[in-house]
Protein backbone atom coordinates (compact mmCIF):
# COMPACT_ATOMS: atom_id res chain seq x y z
CA UNK A 1 0.00 0.00 0.00
CA UNK A 2 1.08 3.57 -0.47
CA UNK A 3 2.33 5.40 2.57
CA UNK A 4 0.23 8.01 4.26
CA UNK A 5 1.00 11.43 2.83
CA UNK A 6 2.81 13.38 5.60
CA UNK A 7 1.46 16.75 4.51
CA UNK A 8 -2.12 15.73 5.11
CA UNK A 9 -1.88 16.12 8.91
CA UNK A 10 -5.11 16.99 10.65
CA UNK A 11 -6.79 17.70 7.33
CA UNK A 12 -7.40 13.99 6.87
CA UNK A 13 -10.26 14.01 9.37
CA UNK A 14 -11.90 16.95 7.63
CA UNK A 15 -11.60 15.11 4.31
CA UNK A 16 -13.06 11.98 5.90
CA UNK A 17 -15.98 13.95 7.31
CA UNK A 18 -16.70 15.43 3.88
CA UNK A 19 -16.47 12.04 2.17
CA UNK A 20 -18.76 10.50 4.79
CA UNK A 21 -21.28 13.31 4.28
CA UNK A 22 -21.17 12.76 0.52
CA UNK A 23 -21.56 8.99 0.93
CA UNK A 24 -24.56 9.62 3.16
CA UNK A 25 -26.30 11.10 0.12
CA UNK A 26 -26.25 7.76 -1.67
CA UNK A 27 -28.31 6.10 1.03
CA UNK A 28 -30.87 8.89 0.61
CA UNK A 29 -31.24 8.54 -3.13
CA UNK A 30 -30.17 5.11 -4.44
CA UNK A 31 -33.57 3.58 -3.82
CA UNK A 32 -35.11 3.16 -7.29
CA UNK A 33 -34.30 0.45 -9.79
CA UNK A 34 -32.66 2.76 -12.36
CA UNK A 35 -30.12 4.22 -9.94
CA UNK A 36 -29.35 0.88 -8.31
CA UNK A 37 -28.74 -0.94 -11.61
CA UNK A 38 -26.55 1.86 -12.99
CA UNK A 39 -24.63 2.02 -9.72
CA UNK A 40 -24.06 -1.75 -9.65
CA UNK A 41 -23.06 -1.90 -13.31
CA UNK A 42 -20.49 0.90 -13.11
CA UNK A 43 -18.94 0.47 -9.64
CA UNK A 44 -16.13 -1.78 -10.85
CA UNK A 45 -15.36 0.15 -14.07
CA UNK A 46 -15.42 3.40 -12.08
CA UNK A 47 -12.73 2.10 -9.73
CA UNK A 48 -10.61 1.15 -12.74
CA UNK A 49 -10.96 4.67 -14.12
CA UNK A 50 -9.64 5.99 -10.83
CA UNK A 51 -6.50 3.88 -11.21
CA UNK A 52 -6.05 5.06 -14.79
CA UNK A 53 -6.77 8.78 -14.54
CA UNK A 54 -6.17 9.48 -10.84
CA UNK A 55 -8.40 8.80 -7.87
CA UNK A 56 -8.71 12.42 -6.80
CA UNK A 57 -9.69 13.54 -10.29
CA UNK A 58 -12.29 10.83 -10.75
CA UNK A 59 -13.61 11.31 -7.21
CA UNK A 60 -14.23 14.97 -8.02
CA UNK A 61 -15.91 13.90 -11.25
CA UNK A 62 -18.22 11.57 -9.37
CA UNK A 63 -19.17 14.24 -6.86
CA UNK A 64 -19.83 16.69 -9.70
CA UNK A 65 -22.03 14.23 -11.61
CA UNK A 66 -23.94 13.38 -8.45
CA UNK A 67 -24.49 17.07 -7.74
CA UNK A 68 -25.67 17.73 -11.30
CA UNK A 69 -28.06 14.77 -11.11
CA UNK A 70 -29.48 16.01 -7.82
CA UNK A 71 -30.12 19.50 -9.21
CA UNK A 72 -31.66 18.10 -12.40
CA UNK A 73 -33.94 15.80 -10.42
CA UNK A 74 -35.01 18.56 -8.03
CA UNK A 75 -36.00 20.84 -10.92
CA UNK A 76 -37.31 18.12 -13.26
CA UNK A 77 -40.52 18.97 -15.05
CA UNK A 78 -41.27 15.61 -16.64
CA UNK A 79 -40.59 11.91 -16.24
CA UNK A 80 -37.80 11.85 -18.82
CA UNK A 81 -35.78 14.39 -16.85
CA UNK A 82 -36.29 12.35 -13.68
CA UNK A 83 -34.91 9.22 -15.39
CA UNK A 84 -31.88 11.13 -16.67
CA UNK A 85 -31.30 12.49 -13.18
CA UNK A 86 -31.49 9.02 -11.66
CA UNK A 87 -29.01 7.68 -14.21
CA UNK A 88 -26.63 10.55 -13.45
CA UNK A 89 -26.90 9.85 -9.75
CA UNK A 90 -26.13 6.18 -10.32
CA UNK A 91 -23.04 7.14 -12.35
CA UNK A 92 -21.90 9.61 -9.71
CA UNK A 93 -22.45 7.11 -6.92
CA UNK A 94 -20.48 4.45 -8.79
CA UNK A 95 -17.51 6.81 -8.93
CA UNK A 96 -17.88 8.06 -5.37
CA UNK A 97 -18.08 4.84 -3.35
CA UNK A 98 -15.04 2.81 -4.49
CA UNK A 99 -12.83 5.89 -4.87
CA UNK A 100 -13.76 7.14 -1.40
CA UNK A 101 -12.51 3.82 -0.05
CA UNK A 102 -9.41 3.78 -2.25
CA UNK A 103 -8.09 7.13 -0.95
CA UNK A 104 -8.34 6.11 2.72
CA UNK A 105 -4.94 4.29 2.78
CA UNK A 106 -3.38 7.50 1.44
CA UNK A 107 -4.88 9.49 4.31
CA UNK A 108 -4.69 7.03 7.21
CA UNK A 109 -2.12 4.57 8.47
CA UNK A 110 -2.97 1.04 9.62
CA UNK A 111 -3.67 2.22 13.18
CA UNK A 112 -6.39 4.63 12.03
CA UNK A 113 -7.64 3.13 8.79
CA UNK A 114 -10.08 0.73 10.42
CA UNK A 115 -11.79 3.62 12.21
CA UNK A 116 -11.94 5.57 8.94
CA UNK A 117 -13.49 2.60 7.12
CA UNK A 118 -16.01 2.29 9.93
CA UNK A 119 -17.03 5.94 9.62
CA UNK A 120 -17.54 5.72 5.84
CA UNK A 121 -19.42 2.42 6.18
CA UNK A 122 -21.64 3.85 8.91
CA UNK A 123 -22.42 6.92 6.80
CA UNK A 124 -23.33 4.75 3.83
CA UNK A 125 -25.64 2.57 5.92
CA UNK A 126 -27.11 5.51 7.83
CA UNK A 127 -28.58 6.94 4.65
CA UNK A 128 -30.95 3.98 4.21
CA UNK A 129 -33.23 4.70 7.17
CA UNK A 130 -32.66 8.47 7.06
CA UNK A 131 -33.85 8.63 3.46
CA UNK A 132 -37.51 7.87 4.28
CA UNK A 133 -37.34 10.10 7.36
CA UNK A 134 -36.13 13.16 5.45
CA UNK A 135 -38.16 12.33 2.35
CA UNK A 136 -41.38 11.93 4.30
CA UNK A 137 -40.86 15.12 6.28
CA UNK A 138 -39.89 17.27 3.28
CA UNK A 139 -42.61 15.93 0.99
CA UNK A 140 -45.19 16.80 3.64
CA UNK A 141 -44.21 20.47 3.48
CA UNK A 142 -42.60 21.01 0.05
CA UNK A 143 -42.60 19.52 -3.45
CA UNK A 144 -41.11 16.04 -3.92
CA UNK A 145 -37.94 17.37 -5.59
CA UNK A 146 -36.96 19.13 -2.38
CA UNK A 147 -35.64 15.76 -1.18
CA UNK A 148 -32.86 15.99 -3.76
CA UNK A 149 -31.88 19.49 -2.70
CA UNK A 150 -30.66 18.01 0.60
CA UNK A 151 -27.81 16.55 -1.42
CA UNK A 152 -26.50 19.91 -2.64
CA UNK A 153 -24.76 21.25 0.49
CA UNK A 154 -23.35 17.82 1.39
CA UNK A 155 -21.94 17.26 -2.08
CA UNK A 156 -20.62 20.82 -2.25
CA UNK A 157 -18.78 20.14 1.01
CA UNK A 158 -17.27 17.00 -0.49
CA UNK A 159 -16.12 18.83 -3.62
CA UNK A 160 -14.52 21.61 -1.58
CA UNK A 161 -12.71 19.11 0.64
CA UNK A 162 -11.34 17.18 -2.35
CA UNK A 163 -10.24 20.39 -4.08
CA UNK A 164 -8.52 22.08 -1.15
CA UNK A 165 -7.70 19.39 1.40
CA UNK A 166 -7.20 16.07 -0.36
CA UNK A 167 -3.59 15.55 -1.49
CA UNK A 168 -2.95 15.12 -5.18
CA UNK A 169 -0.43 12.28 -5.43
CA UNK A 170 0.82 10.83 -8.68
CA UNK A 171 -1.63 7.96 -8.42
CA UNK A 172 -2.53 7.41 -12.07
CA UNK A 173 -1.34 4.04 -13.32
CA UNK A 174 0.48 3.72 -16.66
CA UNK A 175 -1.90 1.01 -17.84
CA UNK A 176 -4.73 1.72 -20.24
CA UNK A 177 -8.39 0.90 -19.81
CA UNK A 178 -9.72 -1.67 -22.27
CA UNK A 179 -13.00 -0.22 -23.55
CA UNK A 180 -14.39 -3.65 -24.46
CA UNK A 181 -13.56 -5.15 -21.06
CA UNK A 182 -15.10 -2.14 -19.34
CA UNK A 183 -18.27 -2.51 -21.43
CA UNK A 184 -18.44 -6.25 -20.70
CA UNK A 185 -18.06 -5.56 -16.98
CA UNK A 186 -20.87 -3.01 -16.95
CA UNK A 187 -23.19 -5.14 -19.09
CA UNK A 188 -22.58 -8.33 -17.11
CA UNK A 189 -23.01 -6.81 -13.67
CA UNK A 190 -25.93 -4.62 -14.72
CA UNK A 191 -27.81 -7.57 -16.24
CA UNK A 192 -27.17 -9.73 -13.20
CA UNK A 193 -28.37 -7.15 -10.68
CA UNK A 194 -31.43 -6.21 -12.74
CA UNK A 195 -32.36 -9.90 -13.08
CA UNK A 196 -32.20 -10.57 -9.35
CA UNK A 197 -34.17 -7.38 -8.63
CA UNK A 198 -36.93 -8.44 -11.03
CA UNK A 199 -36.99 -12.11 -9.98
CA UNK A 200 -39.20 -11.66 -6.87
CA UNK A 201 -41.69 -9.64 -8.93
CA UNK A 202 -41.77 -11.65 -12.17
CA UNK A 203 -40.71 -15.05 -10.86
CA UNK A 204 -37.46 -16.93 -11.42
CA UNK A 205 -38.92 -18.73 -14.43
CA UNK A 206 -39.89 -15.53 -16.24
CA UNK A 207 -38.30 -15.34 -19.74
CA UNK A 208 -36.85 -11.88 -19.08
CA UNK A 209 -35.24 -12.96 -15.81
CA UNK A 210 -33.83 -16.16 -17.33
CA UNK A 211 -32.58 -14.25 -20.37
CA UNK A 212 -30.84 -11.64 -18.23
CA UNK A 213 -29.25 -14.28 -15.99
CA UNK A 214 -28.07 -16.29 -18.99
CA UNK A 215 -26.82 -13.18 -20.75
CA UNK A 216 -24.89 -12.01 -17.69
CA UNK A 217 -23.26 -15.44 -17.35
CA UNK A 218 -22.16 -15.39 -20.99
CA UNK A 219 -20.87 -11.83 -20.80
CA UNK A 220 -18.98 -12.28 -17.53
CA UNK A 221 -17.46 -15.56 -18.78
CA UNK A 222 -16.28 -13.77 -21.90
CA UNK A 223 -14.84 -11.00 -19.71
CA UNK A 224 -12.84 -13.44 -17.57
CA UNK A 225 -11.48 -15.28 -20.61
CA UNK A 226 -10.48 -12.01 -22.26
CA UNK A 227 -8.74 -10.73 -19.14
CA UNK A 228 -6.82 -13.97 -18.62
CA UNK A 229 -5.38 -13.72 -22.13
CA UNK A 230 -4.58 -10.01 -21.96
CA UNK A 231 -0.94 -8.98 -21.57
CA UNK A 232 -2.04 -5.93 -19.56
CA UNK A 233 -5.43 -6.87 -18.09
CA UNK A 234 -7.88 -4.21 -17.05
CA UNK A 235 -9.21 -6.31 -14.16
CA UNK A 236 -6.75 -7.53 -11.55
CA UNK A 237 -8.11 -11.08 -11.35
CA UNK A 238 -5.04 -12.01 -9.34
CA UNK A 239 -6.70 -10.30 -6.40
CA UNK A 240 -9.26 -13.10 -6.32
CA UNK A 241 -6.33 -15.47 -5.86
CA UNK A 242 -5.03 -13.50 -2.90
CA UNK A 243 -6.22 -15.25 0.25
CA UNK A 244 -6.47 -12.09 2.33
CA UNK A 245 -8.52 -10.18 -0.21
CA UNK A 246 -10.74 -13.12 -1.18
CA UNK A 247 -11.61 -14.15 2.39
CA UNK A 248 -12.29 -10.62 3.59
CA UNK A 249 -14.26 -9.68 0.47
CA UNK A 250 -16.24 -12.92 0.64
CA UNK A 251 -17.09 -12.38 4.30
CA UNK A 252 -18.15 -8.78 3.60
CA UNK A 253 -20.38 -10.04 0.79
CA UNK A 254 -22.05 -12.61 3.06
CA UNK A 255 -22.63 -9.95 5.73
CA UNK A 256 -24.21 -7.69 3.11
CA UNK A 257 -26.42 -10.58 2.00
CA UNK A 258 -27.71 -11.05 5.56
CA UNK A 259 -28.17 -7.34 6.30
CA UNK A 260 -29.98 -6.76 3.01
CA UNK A 261 -32.41 -9.51 3.95
CA UNK A 262 -32.99 -7.98 7.39
CA UNK A 263 -33.61 -4.47 6.09
CA UNK A 264 -35.81 -5.73 3.25
CA UNK A 265 -38.25 -7.27 5.75
CA UNK A 266 -38.71 -4.31 8.02
CA UNK A 267 -40.42 -1.49 6.07
CA UNK A 268 -43.58 -3.48 5.18
CA UNK A 269 -43.72 -4.88 8.71
CA UNK A 270 -43.40 -1.44 10.31
CA UNK A 271 -45.80 0.20 7.85
CA UNK A 272 -48.54 -2.39 7.42
CA UNK A 273 -48.41 -4.58 10.53
CA UNK A 274 -47.50 -1.88 13.07
CA UNK A 275 -49.22 0.94 11.18
CA UNK A 276 -46.47 3.58 10.87
CA UNK A 277 -46.06 6.05 8.01
CA UNK A 278 -42.84 6.46 5.97
CA UNK A 279 -41.43 8.99 8.42
CA UNK A 280 -42.17 6.80 11.43
CA UNK A 281 -40.78 3.75 9.65
CA UNK A 282 -37.49 5.50 8.96
CA UNK A 283 -37.17 6.57 12.58
CA UNK A 284 -37.77 3.02 13.77
CA UNK A 285 -34.94 1.70 11.61
CA UNK A 286 -32.41 3.91 13.40
CA UNK A 287 -31.52 1.32 16.11
CA UNK A 288 -29.63 -0.57 13.39
CA UNK A 289 -27.52 2.50 12.79
CA UNK A 290 -27.06 3.10 16.50
CA UNK A 291 -25.62 -0.38 16.91
CA UNK A 292 -23.45 0.09 13.84
CA UNK A 293 -22.01 3.36 15.15
CA UNK A 294 -21.18 1.74 18.49
CA UNK A 295 -19.42 -1.15 16.76
CA UNK A 296 -17.57 1.11 14.33
CA UNK A 297 -16.14 3.06 17.27
CA UNK A 298 -15.24 0.00 19.35
CA UNK A 299 -13.86 -2.18 16.53
CA UNK A 300 -10.36 -0.64 16.40
CA UNK A 301 -9.23 -1.41 19.99
CA UNK A 302 -10.80 -4.85 19.87
CA UNK A 303 -9.07 -5.75 16.62
CA UNK A 304 -5.77 -4.45 18.01
CA UNK A 305 -6.14 -6.67 21.08
CA UNK A 306 -7.91 -9.77 19.76
CA UNK A 307 -7.26 -9.76 16.02
CA UNK A 308 -9.64 -9.47 13.09
CA UNK A 309 -10.51 -13.17 13.14
CA UNK A 310 -12.01 -13.06 16.64
CA UNK A 311 -13.83 -9.75 16.18
CA UNK A 312 -15.37 -10.69 12.83
CA UNK A 313 -16.44 -14.13 14.07
CA UNK A 314 -17.98 -12.65 17.22
CA UNK A 315 -19.76 -9.99 15.17
CA UNK A 316 -21.29 -12.63 12.92
CA UNK A 317 -22.45 -14.63 15.94
CA UNK A 318 -24.14 -11.50 17.33
CA UNK A 319 -25.73 -10.91 13.92
CA UNK A 320 -27.01 -14.49 13.89
CA UNK A 321 -28.37 -14.13 17.42
CA UNK A 322 -30.19 -10.94 16.38
CA UNK A 323 -31.75 -12.74 13.42
CA UNK A 324 -32.88 -15.64 15.62
CA UNK A 325 -34.39 -13.18 18.09
CA UNK A 326 -36.17 -11.44 15.23
CA UNK A 327 -37.61 -14.75 14.05
CA UNK A 328 -39.57 -14.89 17.33
CA UNK A 329 -41.48 -11.70 16.44
CA UNK A 330 -45.26 -12.15 16.55
CA UNK A 331 -47.99 -10.14 14.84
CA UNK A 332 -48.87 -8.54 18.18
CA UNK A 333 -45.27 -7.87 19.33
CA UNK A 334 -44.57 -4.28 20.28
CA UNK A 335 -41.84 -2.17 18.71
CA UNK A 336 -39.58 -2.42 21.77
CA UNK A 337 -38.79 -6.04 20.93
CA UNK A 338 -38.01 -5.10 17.33
CA UNK A 339 -35.73 -2.26 18.48
CA UNK A 340 -33.81 -4.72 20.67
CA UNK A 341 -32.91 -7.16 17.94
CA UNK A 342 -32.32 -4.37 15.42
CA UNK A 343 -29.76 -2.81 17.77
CA UNK A 344 -27.99 -6.16 18.12
CA UNK A 345 -28.06 -6.61 14.34
CA UNK A 346 -26.36 -3.23 13.92
CA UNK A 347 -23.66 -4.15 16.44
CA UNK A 348 -23.05 -7.49 14.73
CA UNK A 349 -22.97 -5.84 11.33
CA UNK A 350 -20.40 -3.27 12.46
CA UNK A 351 -18.06 -5.75 14.13
CA UNK A 352 -18.17 -8.11 11.15
CA UNK A 353 -18.22 -5.66 8.25
CA UNK A 354 -15.71 -2.97 9.24
CA UNK A 355 -12.69 -5.25 9.90
CA UNK A 356 -13.31 -7.29 6.75
CA UNK A 357 -13.51 -4.14 4.62
CA UNK A 358 -10.29 -2.89 6.18
CA UNK A 359 -8.62 -6.27 5.70
CA UNK A 360 -9.53 -6.32 2.00
CA UNK A 361 -8.27 -2.77 1.46
CA UNK A 362 -5.02 -3.51 3.29
CA UNK A 363 -3.77 -5.99 0.65
CA UNK A 364 -4.50 -3.83 -2.40
CA UNK A 365 -1.50 -2.60 -4.40
CA UNK A 366 -1.30 1.19 -4.40
CA UNK A 367 -1.67 1.51 -8.17
CA UNK A 368 -4.68 -0.83 -8.26
CA UNK A 369 -6.57 0.33 -5.17
CA UNK A 370 -9.33 1.93 -7.23
CA UNK A 371 -10.04 -1.23 -9.20
CA UNK A 372 -9.69 -3.37 -6.08
CA UNK A 373 -12.10 -1.17 -4.13
CA UNK A 374 -14.48 -1.29 -7.08
CA UNK A 375 -14.30 -5.08 -7.14
CA UNK A 376 -14.97 -5.20 -3.40
CA UNK A 377 -17.99 -2.91 -3.69
CA UNK A 378 -19.28 -4.76 -6.78
CA UNK A 379 -19.20 -8.04 -4.86
CA UNK A 380 -21.06 -6.44 -1.97
CA UNK A 381 -23.62 -4.88 -4.29
CA UNK A 382 -24.30 -8.19 -6.02
CA UNK A 383 -24.46 -9.95 -2.65
CA UNK A 384 -27.04 -7.45 -1.40
CA UNK A 385 -29.13 -7.72 -4.56
CA UNK A 386 -29.07 -11.52 -4.45
CA UNK A 387 -29.97 -11.42 -0.76
CA UNK A 388 -33.01 -9.25 -1.43
CA UNK A 389 -34.06 -11.37 -4.42
CA UNK A 390 -33.67 -14.80 -2.82
CA UNK A 391 -34.98 -13.85 0.59
CA UNK A 392 -37.74 -11.77 -0.98
CA UNK A 393 -38.86 -14.76 -3.01
CA UNK A 394 -38.83 -16.92 0.11
CA UNK A 395 -40.87 -14.34 2.03
CA UNK A 396 -43.38 -14.03 -0.83
CA UNK A 397 -43.84 -17.80 -1.03
CA UNK A 398 -44.46 -18.23 2.71
CA UNK A 399 -46.73 -15.18 2.76
CA UNK A 400 -48.93 -16.41 -0.09
CA UNK A 401 -49.17 -19.89 1.42
CA UNK A 402 -50.36 -18.49 4.76
CA UNK A 403 -52.75 -15.82 3.44
CA UNK A 404 -56.46 -16.58 3.69
CA UNK A 405 -58.30 -14.99 0.72
CA UNK A 406 -61.51 -16.98 1.08
CA UNK A 407 -64.45 -15.13 -0.40
CA UNK A 408 -62.42 -12.56 -2.31
CA UNK A 409 -62.77 -12.11 -6.09
CA UNK A 410 -59.82 -13.56 -7.97
CA UNK A 411 -58.43 -10.14 -8.95
CA UNK A 412 -58.57 -8.87 -5.37
CA UNK A 413 -57.06 -12.13 -4.09
CA UNK A 414 -54.16 -11.84 -6.54
CA UNK A 415 -53.52 -8.26 -5.47
CA UNK A 416 -53.66 -9.15 -1.79
CA UNK A 417 -51.14 -11.92 -2.43
CA UNK A 418 -48.55 -9.45 -3.68
CA UNK A 419 -47.64 -8.06 -0.26
CA UNK A 420 -48.98 -7.28 3.19
CA UNK A 421 -49.25 -3.61 2.18
CA UNK A 422 -51.44 -4.52 -0.80
CA UNK A 423 -53.57 -6.80 1.39
CA UNK A 424 -54.24 -3.95 3.81
CA UNK A 425 -55.38 -1.75 0.92
CA UNK A 426 -57.75 -4.46 -0.30
CA UNK A 427 -59.01 -5.01 3.24
CA UNK A 428 -59.79 -1.31 3.57
CA UNK A 429 -61.55 -1.16 0.19
CA UNK A 430 -63.64 -4.29 0.80
CA UNK A 431 -64.24 -3.80 4.52
CA UNK A 432 -62.62 -7.13 5.42
CA UNK A 433 -60.63 -6.80 8.68
CA UNK A 434 -60.08 -10.54 8.72
CA UNK A 435 -58.00 -10.21 5.55
CA UNK A 436 -55.73 -7.64 7.20
CA UNK A 437 -55.28 -9.90 10.24
CA UNK A 438 -54.49 -12.87 8.02
CA UNK A 439 -52.00 -10.80 6.02
CA UNK A 440 -50.24 -9.65 9.19
CA UNK A 441 -49.92 -13.21 10.47
CA UNK A 442 -48.71 -14.51 7.08
CA UNK A 443 -46.12 -11.74 6.70
CA UNK A 444 -44.76 -12.30 10.21
CA UNK A 445 -44.57 -16.03 9.49
CA UNK A 446 -42.60 -15.28 6.34
CA UNK A 447 -40.33 -12.96 8.33
CA UNK A 448 -39.63 -15.76 10.77
CA UNK A 449 -38.53 -18.14 8.02
CA UNK A 450 -36.33 -15.51 6.32
CA UNK A 451 -34.71 -14.47 9.60
CA UNK A 452 -33.95 -18.09 10.43
CA UNK A 453 -32.21 -18.41 7.06
CA UNK A 454 -30.29 -15.19 7.75
CA UNK A 455 -29.26 -16.51 11.16
CA UNK A 456 -28.00 -19.79 9.72
CA UNK A 457 -26.10 -17.91 6.98
CA UNK A 458 -24.48 -15.65 9.58
CA UNK A 459 -23.46 -18.64 11.71
CA UNK A 460 -21.97 -20.37 8.67
CA UNK A 461 -20.02 -17.21 7.85
CA UNK A 462 -18.84 -17.03 11.48
CA UNK A 463 -17.46 -20.57 11.27
CA UNK A 464 -15.69 -19.79 8.01
CA UNK A 465 -14.23 -16.59 9.45
CA UNK A 466 -13.00 -18.40 12.56
CA UNK A 467 -11.38 -21.12 10.46
CA UNK A 468 -9.92 -19.09 7.61
CA UNK A 469 -9.30 -15.45 8.56
CA UNK A 470 -5.84 -14.66 9.99
CA UNK A 471 -5.57 -15.04 13.76
CA UNK A 472 -3.75 -12.91 16.30
CA UNK A 473 -0.41 -14.56 15.59
CA UNK A 474 -0.67 -13.82 11.90
CA UNK A 475 -1.69 -10.26 12.60
CA UNK A 476 1.24 -9.79 14.98
CA UNK A 477 3.60 -11.22 12.38
CA UNK A 478 2.34 -8.78 9.80
CA UNK A 479 3.13 -5.94 12.20
CA UNK A 480 6.79 -7.03 12.51
CA UNK A 481 9.51 -6.25 10.02
CA UNK A 482 9.54 -9.76 8.57
CA UNK A 483 5.80 -9.76 8.16
CA UNK A 484 5.88 -6.42 6.36
CA UNK A 485 8.57 -7.62 3.97
CA UNK A 486 6.54 -10.70 3.08
CA UNK A 487 3.39 -8.66 2.63
CA UNK A 488 5.12 -6.03 0.49
CA UNK A 489 6.69 -8.74 -1.65
CA UNK A 490 3.31 -10.39 -2.13
CA UNK A 491 1.69 -7.08 -3.06
CA UNK A 492 4.46 -6.37 -5.54
CA UNK A 493 3.94 -9.77 -7.10
CA UNK A 494 0.28 -8.98 -7.61
CA UNK A 495 1.11 -5.57 -9.04
CA UNK A 496 3.68 -7.13 -11.33
CA UNK A 497 1.18 -9.65 -12.66
CA UNK A 498 -1.30 -6.81 -13.16
CA UNK A 499 1.12 -4.94 -15.38
CA UNK A 500 1.90 -8.13 -17.25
Amino acid sequence: MSAVTPSVGRRRWAVLAALAASTLVLGFQLTDVVSVVVFAALTLPAGLLGDRFGRRRMLLTGLGVLLAGSLLGALAGDERAVVVARVAMGVGGALLVPLSLSVLPTLFGPSERLRAVGIVSAASALGMPLGPVLGGRLSDHFWWGSVLLVNVPLLALGIAACLFLLPDPEDAAPVGVDALSTALTAAGLGSLVYAVIQAPVRGWGDPLVLGLLGGSLVVLTALVRRERRAARPTLDLALLGDRGFLLNAGTATLVTFVLAGLLFLLPPYLQAVLGHDAFGTGLRLLPVMGGLLIAARAAQPLVDRLGSQSVVSAGLVVLAFAAFLGSRTAADSDYGYTALWLSLAGIGFGFSMVPTMDGALAVLPADRSGGGSGLLMALRQVGGAIGIALLGSLLAGVYRAGLDVTGLPSAAADTAGESVVAAHLIATETGAPALAASADAAHVQGMAVVLLVCGVAALAAALLAAALLPGVAAADAAATGGGKVGKVRHVRQIAGRSEG
